[in-house]
């Protein structure tokens, strides 16, 4: 009998979407109020997770869906490099 890997699973702060990690982006941040883009999901602190659409970042920012979670202030340019990333 083979063993099955299981899939770490995630929930989108903004769609509330349980989608497997792999398809999304994790933002941290520090007890500091230090906010940075998680792109290998180790970094310490809070974590939140958003799904890597430009209508999910561009509500999150709207509804500050992120700012909450983290209870932190989220740049503009944490969702600008999000953008960028949505892109590719």
């Amino acid at each position: 009998m083979t063993k099955v890997k299981k899939i770490p699973l995630r929930t989108c702060v903004v769609t509330k979407e349980v989608l497997p990690k792999k398809s999304l982006v994790r933002v941290a941040a520090t007890k500091e109020g230090v906010v940075s883009i998680d792109l290998n999901g180790k970094a310490p602190g809070r974590g939140a997770y958003l799904k890597l659409s430009k209508e999910v970042i561009i509500l999150a920012k709207k509804n500050k869906a992120l700012d909450k979670k983290l209870e932190a202030t989220v740049p503009d340019e944490i969702y600008e490099e999000l953008l960028k990333i949505a892109n590719d």
